[in-house]
Formats: C-alpha cells, structure tokens, sequence
C-alpha cells in the first residue's frame, strides 16, 4: 500500500475568489479564460506544496466546482468524490444562500472540511464572518467547534500556504491510501463530445493505475484508452490514484458520475447501454388551454447540460403577457451535447421548437436553414446572460399576435419538401416569402416557408381575408386538408 494525494473540492458562493484561490496557487490565470470570470464547469488540477510537517513535496489534487446555483447537482458530485473540502468565503460578503447549500452538500456527503475566508485584502476582521458561520452550523476552532478556518487573500497570497498546510494536516488524518499495481478506479468527473475527436471524460483515479491501452468501462459506457491526457493537456502514458486525467478511447459517452474501471482485460458490463448523449424527444401535445413552448437544449459537456435543463425546468409557469392568463408548459424535445448543426434545426421545425445553446456554436447550414425557416436560435456562454435570454425569448414568443390564418381547403402535390397547396385566409392576410406555423387541431406540428402565392391564378405579395388562394409552400411537415396556417408577427 502507498499514501495517496488529497482530492480537495473548493465550493462557496459565486464571486468569493474560488478560482482566483486555484489561479494563486497554481500560479496560472484560469480565471481571465473563464468568460465573465465564472467558473461554468468541473476542472480539476494537481499542484506540488511542501508538507509544513515533514518538509516532503507532496501532491494535491484540486475540482474547481462552479457557484451558481444552478450547479447544485455538479457541486454535489464534487464533494462526493473528494477527500476534503475546502470552503471558500469572502470576508466583504460573509455567508450567502450558496454558502449555505454548500455546506449542506458537505454535511450530507460526510466530507471532512477547512474554511478559507478570503479578500482579507479588503476586509482584515474576520469576526464577523466566523459569527455567521457559527450561526450556520459550522462550529470553529475557538468558538467551541474543531472545524479549521485560515484567512487568506487570494490576490496578494497572504495565508494561501498557510491553507495547503492545514490540507495536508487534514490528509494526514484521514490515512489515504492506494495500492499502484490494482487495476485503476475512479470516478467520470466530466464528459464532452469533440467534433473532432469524440467522447471525450475527465476522470479522477482513487486507485490503481490506468495506462494507455487499457479497456475502461462504466454501467454506461465501454472503449480501450487511446490517448491520457494530464489536466495540461499534455499527453501521458499512465496515470495514478488521485491523478486528474482526460480519456479518449470511449465508444459512448459514459455517464456523469459514474465509477470506472481500467485494464488490459476488461469486457463490458453486462449492463452498458448507449450513453445517454441525447434525451427526450416529441413529447405529447399540452392539455387545452395549457400554452406550449418547445425547447431543444445542446450544451458543451454533460454537466452543463444537466444545469441547463435544471434552469429551464424551473422557469415561471407562467407568463403576465399571455392574453387568456393560459398557464405556460415548457417541453423540452431533446437534450444533447455538442455544437448545434443542421439535425438540431431540422427537429426544431419539425416541433416547432426554438434551440437554446449553452457554451456552443451553431454550424452555418444550421444558421442558413433557421433563418429560412425562422428558426430561434439561443446562446450564450454565462449562465446568467442565458437565464435573461430564455426568460425574454419565452416573453417575445407569447407577445407575438397573429397577423394572418389560412385553412387548408386543397393539397394538390409534393415533390420533396415542396407542397401546392390551397386555402381560404379567414384572418389578416397571408404574406409571400412569409414563415408559417403549421397547426393540426390544438397542436403545433411544425413550420414551413412560401415560395410562391398566388391569387385567381396571378402571383400576389398579399392576399388578404375572406379570399382563396394558392401556395407553393416549403415544409417537412406533410400539409394535410384541414390544417391552419399561421402568420405571426
């Protein structure tokens, strides 16, 4: 048996320098990379510090977890596999909500844990802070409890070694050990689907030692070791217990979460089915007098996804601008992960659906096609930008009036997605060129562009109510006698 390296989760509320605390003692600048300074997924690092004790460099291998709210799930999973936690916060903001769930994620998953209570740069006193934290439930070191706190200042480095010293201390403790010459095991951290490359997992080793070549599986996902690459991306033959590493070599993506197993003998589990890499799909009309909005989610990692899915689900029911006071049902058709290209958009018409993207980009056959078929496409890569962008997108969609209705009375053929079609305007009036909704009785089946409008046989720009007309129209959706055709503004 041999002594392990700490996994060490850093949790604590948004903008408390939880990052910044890694950036110092890694000596990096992840944050500046981060867009908006936040940390929107799971990283995991590996520094060298000298034990305070026994003067032997000594390893620590760190998760960075997300503050956000919307990661609890992410947070969770990282005090779940980590030896120690370290909780992170500022000395000017004191406990906030977030604080206060992640302190209940490390009760909960029994995690033993140290305080850093940064930007001691601004605000020396730390009373206050260590009063509110009391008041939460943590019992310090000198108000009667034995859980560690150490100021420090994450700009300036002011008790940052003091902190790895007390990370160790508490390693000691805890008697970490590994056996090198077991089969490795771990847990998936993290997964991505590469254009280029594939599925791609970040995974922390708790035991043993998994080299390139190796078979590795999960209950999920099965492959053979490709390419190790360390948390610098730097290509490696072999990594050992507590080693953040990124795999490539799975056939699917594994599963979040999960435990893996890798060596030069392994068959895949009885169990592995494909990865749960796209979820959901046409879900059953909404009850009448319900108000549908249908949302394709694509994000960068698995992760992420799962915290987009989380927001959306927990959007308002309702809408103030809704004209009949209908309550709002938010179907989410698919949920995938990787950029959003050309099937996404093809899906998004067929369900009349709009795309939101998290931390991706679209493919231009996939922009060219939306534009044509008015296709909303959402994105942005903070998450908080994201939540205002759906919240105001779902408002635009309900404030949208109708501008014109034409009831299918004729189809006279199809070639491809190409449909003549005929019909009555019974309301407003029908524009050339327009985008249409496609309406089956209460449902909304898809969308569908004019190519050509014609009036007694003449080409017309409008054609208004109470008149027959014609159509070359351009849909997947198989128009049908008796659909409504919409025009909204």
């Amino acid at each position: 048996m041999a002594r392990r390296p700490p996994i060490v989760v850093i949790m604590g509320s948004v903008d408390h320098g939880k990052t910044t605390l890694l950036d110092y003692i890694r000596k990096t600048n992840v944050a500046a990379k981060e867009t908006g300074g936040i940390t929107q997924s799971v990283g995991a690092y590996e520094i060298e510090h000298p034990s305070a004790s026994s003067g032997q460099v000594q390893k620590i291998t760190f998760i960075d977890t997300p503050g956000h709210e919307a990661f609890a799930k992410m947070k969770a999973r990282g005090a779940k596999i980590a030896d120690i936690a370290v909780l992170v916060v500022a000395a000017d903001d004191g406990v906030q909500p977030q604080t206060k769930e992640a302190i209940k994620i490390i009760n909960e998953s029994e995690t033993p844990f140290v305080i850093a209570i940064n930007k001691i740069d601004r605000v020396p006193d730390t009373s206050k802070v260590k009063n509110e934290l009391m008041q939460a439930g943590v019992l310090l070191e000198g108000y009667g409890g034995n859980i560690s706190s150490q100021p420090v200042s994450a700009k300036t480095g002011e008790g940052v070694n003091d902190l790895l010293d007390l990370i160790l201390l508490a390693a000691d403790m805890e008697h970490l050990d590994c056996d090198p010459s077991h089969l490795g095991k771990g847990f998936v951290l993290e997964t991505t689907l590469d254009s280029r490359r594939g599925p791609l997992a970040t995974v922390i080793v708790t035991d043993g030692t998994i080299r390139c070549g190796d078979f590795i599986r999960t209950d999920q996902a099965f492959g053979k070791i490709k390419i190790l690459e360390n948390f610098l991306g730097k290509t490696i033959r072999e990594a050992t217990a507590s080693s953040p590493v990124r795999v490539l070599g799975f056939e699917t993506l594994p599963k979040v979460g999960e435990d893996f197993i890798a060596g030069p003998k392994l068959e895949p589990a009885i169990s592995i089915k494909a990865s749960p890499v796209n979820s959901g799909g046409p879900k059953t009309a909404a009850p009448e007098g319900q108000e549908t909005i249908r949302l394709i989610l694509k994000a960068d990692a698995f992760g992420s996804l799962e915290a987009l899915s989380e927001i959306v689900r927990n959007l308002p029911k309702k809408s103030p601008s809704t004209s009949s006071g209908q309550d709002q049902k938010i179907e989410i058709i698919q949920e995938a992960v990787g950029n959003i290209g050309d099937g996404d958009v093809k899906l998004a018409i067929s369900t009349k659906a709009a795309i939101v993207g998290f931390k991706t980009s679209a493919s231009k056959a996939a922009e060219t096609l939306a534009r044509a078929h008015g296709v909303r496409i959402v994105q942005s890569e903070i998450v908080y930008e994201l939540l205002k962008v759906i919240e105001d997108t779902l408002e635009s969609l309900h404030k949208k009036v109708i501008k014109g209705k034409l009831e299918i009375l004729a189809v006279f053929s199809k070639k491809g997605t190409q449909q003549v079609i005929g019909g009555k305007v019974t309301e407003g009036a029908i524009v050339n060129n327009a985008v249409l909704e496609i309406h089956r009785r209460i449902d909304i089946i898809g969308s569908g562009k004019v190519l050509n409008l014609q009036q007694k046989k003449q080409d017309a720009k409008t054609v208004g109510a109470g008149n027959e007309c014609g159509l070359l129209f351009d849909t997947e959706t198989e128009i049908k006698i008796g659909d409504v055709l919409i025009l909204r503004q």
